[in-house]
């Protein structure tokens, strides 16, 4: 008997959340490229997401993923006006690095709330309608960090390992209804964030010997998000250039 694979319609919905980021920005434009309807998620990035989101012929939305009830009612609000999302990225997330000696609670609390409740935050209200869909896909924006831990990112490595793992169990509730959940974990990607590497300093922990494009996880992205992918659930993959 042959079994096929749940297959998305025509036009289907992506949500972004931190969409205005230089990797965020890229996949945005990499699923408007491939037919998705894009909303552009931000919180004190509204202006550059709103911009965004006009170039690509998409919507915006703005919500603190950290505030549970604002973000609900942001996201029951894209509901209202666009119908379900069946593509969730959640690509939000910040640093604040120190040794964990000194490292203050609101610091390392912070960090975990944007990456790892953001995804609650993020993927919770839009669940439902979702499966009613009966196709689905979610990505998480994992880190290196996660697998490698950094120094001075106690915070951040725990909240991406976190991350991974409601991917890892996310998966296992939803395979069924043809829904795929998995995170991308990037290395050193071109961004404002690693501008103060040197170059013998990316030499000497990429054995590639540069950084990442965003365009490179885009298309990571956009594939995890297409029918191609349709049998890849629970995993976390590395675009790293051979960090690990």
């Amino acid at each position: 008997m042959n079994e096929a694979a749940p297959r998305r319609a025509l036009v289907t919905r992506a949500l972004v959340t931190g969409g205005a980021s230089p990797i965020g920005a890229a996949i945005c434009r990499r699923l408007a490229a491939d037919g998705f309807f894009v909303i552009v998620h931000a919180h004190t990035a509204t202006p550059a997401a709103e911009a965004l989101a006009a170039s690509l012929n998409g919507a915006a939305c703005a919500a603190d993923l950290t505030e549970w009830e604002a973000s609900r009612a942001a996201f029951e609000g894209v509901l209202a006006a666009h119908g379900p999302v069946q593509v969730i990225v959640h690509n939000a997330g910040i640093h604040q690095d120190a040794p964990l000696a000194g490292m203050d609670f609101t610091t390392w609390r912070r960090v975990i709330e944007v990456s790892l409740h953001g995804f609650y935050a993020a993927v919770q209200p839009l669940l439902l309608p979702m499966i009613g869909t009966r196709w689905g896909r979610i990505v998480a924006i994992s880190s290196v960090a996660a697998k490698l831990g950094n120094r001075g990112q106690s915070n951040y490595a725990a909240a991406k390992a976190g991350l991974e793992g409601a991917v890892r169990a996310l998966a296992r509730e939803v395979a069924s209804r043809g829904i795929t959940v998995n995170a991308v974990a990037p290395g050193i990607i071109a961004s404002p964030a690693t501008a103060s590497f040197t170059a013998a300093e990316i030499a000497a922990l990429v054995p590639m010997k540069r950084r990442g494009k965003p365009e490179e996880v885009a298309d990571l992205v956009a594939f995890l998000a297409s029918d191609r992918a349709a049998y890849i659930t629970g995993q976390t993959i590395a675009i790293n250039g051979g960090m690990a």
